[in-house]
């Protein structure tokens, strides 16, 4: 059989191996008991991937051996950086995030506070080197106005009107269950009403995210937040994001009921702007719904909206892409997230669709690049960014904010440095306790699942409460 076969060598790093051939090609399985990994989608080579003595990396592919110059890093990251070298010679070119493959390419930033270092140790490409160097910087810029002592809550609605066909959320077509979207609010106001008054923190953030939130009926949308404003101590220096999402499911009753709640901070996403490839997507709603929806959120006092894209959808080419970007600085949002498509586990998109490598659509490198310099000439800055396995081209998400307007929750809740504590199915809650005092100090992270089921958590959210009061000691 022909195929790819690493073999390790001095060390076990099976994990970053599988990261770095899957930066080039589909299909990698480990085989831990032959000491190897394998790829049948790739070319027919054997590679020897070897830590010596030193702790410096040598991949050998026959009678090359190809060594990393400079500084020897840590041996996860070592490993990594040879093994880069003989895959890109391999596959004929380079990925734009080198050997870098965790979901944070800002905590290596951080740490580096450098571009010139990540190109020259990481492989990085220039571009990709500074915006991480620049994301990183406002990153913990923000995570400052976050108290360390503080807690970061999210309210979770894993419901939305459909399914799109490149998501493989939790999320419940409301469609077919409506029974159980009113059953789930009850439940989850019973889990707010149990766990939210132990909270003996300062609430900095919280989040009412989806799914779709907005998809529950106008009363019980308005029901759930005077619960958790009835429930938990939300000051006027909390920072209160709602998810809207869906331009389909906002209604003019909800945004009121938000604004009276003292809520400016919403998302509405229309993912693309083009009417024809959201019909494809399965999104019941138009561009035109969009612009309008959110014409009518700012005319109502909603000053820090976010709306989201993702670069690279099936249906359209890379360049309608930069035009979505295009119409979206036209309406002038306070924020605007840029996604690159990646292959959810359950979503119907084919991964050889999402993943693209040939560029049948075009160059989705080139459109996000396009896009992040309108966004820069137009006043936006990043100020998080995060990664995600399988994503086409191996590129990255990255929110852009104008002025101060960056959302703290996201920094929360990227970062290992702010605890989170999440209310309803499929949440997951962490604690991060400090390792070692000062500014490189590391932090350990623990974390507590929620049930993903809906019907599940309905049934047993009372035992979820509790199961986070003890984590949180509460």
């Amino acid at each position: 059989m022909r195929m790819l076969e690493v073999l390790l060598k001095g060390h076990d790093k099976f994990y970053g191996v599988t990261d770095v051939v899957r930066l080039f090609y589909d299909g990698v399985t480990e085989d831990k008991s032959a000491g190897r990994v394998i790829c049948e989608s790739a070319p027919d080579a054997k590679l020897i991937c070897e830590l010596d003595l030193s702790g410096r990396s040598v991949t050998s592919w026959g009678a090359k051996r190809y060594i990393p110059q400079g500084r020897i890093l840590e041996p996860g990251r070592e490993i990594k950086r040879s093994l880069y070298l003989a895959m890109r010679e391999l596959a004929g070119h380079d990925v734009p995030w080198g050997c870098l493959t965790g979901i944070r390419p800002t905590l290596v930033a951080s740490e580096e506070n450098s571009p010139e270092a990540l190109v020259r140790d990481y492989y990085v490409r220039e571009d990709k080197a500074r915006i991480a160097c620049e994301t990183a910087r406002e990153e913990l810029r923000l995570l400052d106005r976050i108290p360390e002592e503080s807690v970061n809550i999210y309210v979770g609605i894993p419901f939305c009107p459909s399914r799109c066909s490149y998501c493989s959320f939790i999320a419940e077509d409301t469609a077919h269950h409506m029974d159980r979207l009113t059953a789930y609010e009850k439940a989850l106001e019973g889990e707010i009403r149990l766990l939210a008054p132990r909270i003996n923190r300062e609430i900095a953030t919280l989040y009412v995210g989806g799914g779709t939130p907005t998809v529950l009926p106008d009363a019980e949308f308005a029901r759930l937040l005077d619960c958790i404003y009835n429930n938990m101590s939300i000051k006027d220096n909390t920072e209160v994001t709602v998810e809207a999402g869906r331009p389909d499911t906002i209604t003019a009753y909800k945004l009121e009921a938000m604004k009276e709640h003292g809520i400016s901070r919403i998302c509405i996403n229309p993912q693309t702007m083009r009417t024809d490839t959201l019909a494809k997507l399965n999104r019941r709603h138009t561009a035109e719904d969009v612009v309008s929806i959110y014409r009518l959120a700012a005319s109502m006092g909603f000053d820090l909206i976010n709306m989201d894209l993702i670069a690279g959808l099936p249906f359209e080419d890379a360049s309608s892409h930069v035009d979505s970007v295009k119409a979206l600085i036209d309406l002038q949002p306070a924020n605007i997230t840029v996604h690159t498509l990646y292959k959810k586990r359950r979503a119907t998109l084919d991964k050889s669709v999402v993943m693209d490598r040939d560029d049948t659509r075009g160059s989705v490198d080139d459109a996000v690049r396009e896009g992040y310099d309108l966004l820069y000439e137009a006043g936006y800055h990043p100020y998080y960014m995060y990664r995600q396995k399988d994503t086409g081209h191996g590129l990255e998400n990255t929110g852009f904010a104008k002025g101060d307007t960056g959302c703290l929750y996201n920094v929360a809740m990227m970062t290992d440095f702010r605890d989170v504590l999440s209310f309803g199915a499929g949440g997951s809650s962490k604690r991060c306790f400090i390792q070692a005092e000062g500014p490189d100090s590391k932090r350990r992270v623990e974390r507590c699942a929620t049930i993903k089921d809906a019907i599940g958590y309905i049934a047993r959210y009372e035992e979820m409460a509790e199961r986070k009061a003890g984590f949180f000691e509460l």
